[in-house]
């Protein structure tokens, strides 16, 4: 009964722990394996010796096994297959010739550096050519990069992990039969992938099938049933091919993610959580098992076995792996730097230590001590920089530029234009033929489709733009097409004009109302059309700053001003209507100019239209009115007709 219980408090401070954990990442805003594993070791035979992960006996393999194949089910239903798509090339070299280049220049590593025989050199290598989504995923939520670069990384974490794990096996089959010939080895690891390929496909449709056949069963117990199901495909695969699970898993995850479920953000929502846990219980338990004696008796060369890896095996892996992959030097450059170690290197390390002690083979702690050494490292240098290092490349989300515009009436095709003289890219979506010409003929890029389709945002490059725009003459329309758009593509900026009453729905899902609360854009398409209009810019002085925003916000509500774009830290942008105006903000704008035309005519005055808008002017600074100067917006530039 008293060992029962200490199993059971062992558990229950391994669960504590790593939740704990959790939160402080959360908090911190840093990976929380970060945490995991001070709190693990903290916990641990070296210092308090408060848990001790050896008295799990063979129940320590037992949930390694099943936790790890949770977590690369939850992976692979998290994976877009549409977005791995764009990615196919490069992604499918990292996987392949990328983990080759690791296990090799690894192998060569840890056998000159550390002085591992080659046997042991490469079985470590074998267990590092993984990059491990349970770290990857939360860094990038933090990061938010480039989208290619964050998919591109999100897939190869997820893919790899079964690739890695069942190279490591098929290395540790090798060096337990060192009878085995090369033929052996290579046809080994394609039946193992075949095996787990095929059995996760099968069973991952008929699961699917299951789930859309069985409207009767309550939530709940649908994500049982998902449960069940990867553990009983797991196994299964496991009975039939030994180390093909992890495999059968991944590929269950992703045939279920493509059979579109009834409640699937439900499931993948459980299967998240189940993750965590997972993942916070076995780092504790391992780490808390890791002898750092074990660690300091490798030397610096472990240390510049690490290095090797992180600095030259990598980079030159992205090199070769991203050749014409249309990628520049900055994406590059951050994917040969992020390649954090997470829970299948530890979990499948610790595994492989236990068999070779027990087969009477030297290495195992310290194949284990040099893969904690390579996760400590990864993570903290890779980990803990990564957010610095996205805004020192410039490849964070925010720092994209250019607009996919959906509209091409009056209001659209001026702000492609104005996009267009500042040098950023620019693209139109309309399904109105003629206005598409009007676009074309102002040498706009426009697309005639519907901006409900993914391929035609796709082919519009939404990827690489800063800013989506929905501008159609519909309200209810722009608010579909920008929900639509964040979901799929998630643009740093997305806005859509819609009227006062759905404002609230657009604050409730990040979608910003555009230029103003109260905006009409028939009316103001109508001014453009009618030449009613003016165009000015003004810069706003950090003198009397807080005057000249109360000024702009009383033209805003005068209904005869429009705020179209703002300048900030060179970047244009789209203004929101609850823009916070700032010192050197740089706004241009329209300004609506009610003299009747006839009225115009007579006096001489100049006049603006559609025509005249054909070329855009130089738009004049025009400095907001101060409490001295009333003149308000006298410079403005305009066209004759």
């Amino acid at each position: 009964m008293e060992g029962s219980f200490e199993l059971t408090l062992q558990i229950v401070i391994a669960v504590t722990a790593g939740i704990a954990a959790q939160v402080l990442g959360e908090y911190m805003k840093v990976p929380s394996i970060v945490f995991l594993l001070v709190l693990g070791i903290f916990l641990g035979k070296d210092c308090l010796h408060i848990l001790q992960p050896s008295n799990l006996g063979v129940g320590l393999e037992v949930l390694v096994s099943l936790s790890v194949a949770i977590i690369l089910f939850e992976g692979g239903l998290n994976l877009e297959l549409r977005e791995l798509g764009r990615v196919s090339a490069p992604l499918r070299n990292l996987v392949t010739l990328g983990t080759l280049i690791t296990l090799i220049g690894g192998g060569m590593a840890a056998h000159w550096l550390t002085e591992f025989p080659w046997s042991i050199a490469f079985l470590y290598a074998s267990l590092v050519v993984v990059t491990g989504p349970t770290v990857i995923s939360p860094l990038l939520k933090q990061v938010e990069v480039d989208r290619r670069v964050a998919t591109l990384l999100e897939g190869e974490g997820v893919l790899i992990d079964p690739v890695g794990a069942i190279l490591a096996v098929v290395v540790l089959d090798t060096i337990l039969n060192s009878n085995a010939v090369p033929l052996e080895i290579v046809s080994g690891l394609g039946l193992r992938l075949g095996v787990g390929a095929a059995i996760g496909g099968a069973c991952g449709w008929l699961l699917g099938l299951f789930l859309k056949r069985t409207p009767f069963l309550s939530e709940d117990l649908k994500n049982l049933v998902v449960l069940a199901g990867v553990w009983g495909i797991f196994g299964l695969a496991q009975t039939l091919r030994g180390e093909s699970g992890l495999m059968a898993t991944v590929v269950a995850g992703i045939v279920l993610k493509a059979s579109s479920i009834p409640q699937e953000r439900l499931i993948r929502r459980f299967k998240g959580q189940l993750t965590v846990l997972c993942v916070s219980v076995l780092f504790i338990l391992l780490a808390a098992d890791l002898s750092i004696a074990s660690i300091f008796a490798l030397g610096w060369g472990s240390v510049l076995t690490v290095c090797v890896l992180m600095f030259v095996v990598r980079p030159l892996g992205v090199i070769v792996c991203t050749i014409k992959s249309g990628m520049n030097w900055r994406q590059k450059m951050f994917l040969a730097w992020v390649a954090p170690k997470g829970i299948v290197s530890a979990s499948v390390a610790s595994l492989f230590a236990i068999l070779l002690t027990e087969k009477g083979i030297n290495g195992g702690d310290s194949i284990k001590a040099l893969v904690f050494l390579t996760i400590m490292m990864t993570v903290f240098l890779q980990g803990l920089t990564a957010g610095s290092v996205a805004r020192l490349l410039k490849i964070t989300s925010q720092e994209a530029t250019g607009a996919v515009i959906v509209g091409c009436n009056p209001i659209g095709r001026l702000i492609g234009r104005l996009f267009q003289e500042q040098g950023e890219g620019v693209v139109l979506i309309d399904t109105d033929p003629e206005a598409c010409k009007l676009a074309a003929a102002e040498n706009l890029p426009v697309f005639q489709s519907s901006a409900l389709d993914p391929k035609a945002l796709e082919e519009a490059g939404i990827e690489s733009m800063g800013t989506f725009l929905a501008l159609t003459s519909n309200a209810e329309v722009n608010l579909v097409l920008a929900q639509r758009a964040f979901e799929e593509f998630k643009p740093p900026r997305v806005l859509a004009v819609s009227s006062h009453n759905n404002n609230n729905g657009a604050k409730n899902s990040k979608i910003d109302q555009a230029f103003m609360a109260e905006f009409s854009i028939k009316t103001w398409n109508k001014y453009l059309n009618e030449g009613q209009v003016k165009l000015g810019k003004t810069v706003l002085k950090e003198a009397g700053l807080s005057w000249q925003q109360s000024h702009i916000q009383a033209l805003i509500l005068s209904g005869e001003f429009l705020p179209l774009l703002v300048k900030r830290n060179r970047k244009m942008k789209v203004v929101k209507a609850s823009e916070e105006w700032r010192s050197h903000d740089e706004i241009i704008y329209l300004l609506h100019d009610s003299r009747p035309k006839l009225l115009k005519l007579l006096s001489g005055g100049n006049q603006s239209s559609r025509l005249a808008l054909e070329k855009l002017p130089e738009v004049e600074e025009v400095p907001i009115a101060d409490p001295v100067s009333q003149p308000v917006l006298e410079k403005i530039t305009s066209n004759n007709e």
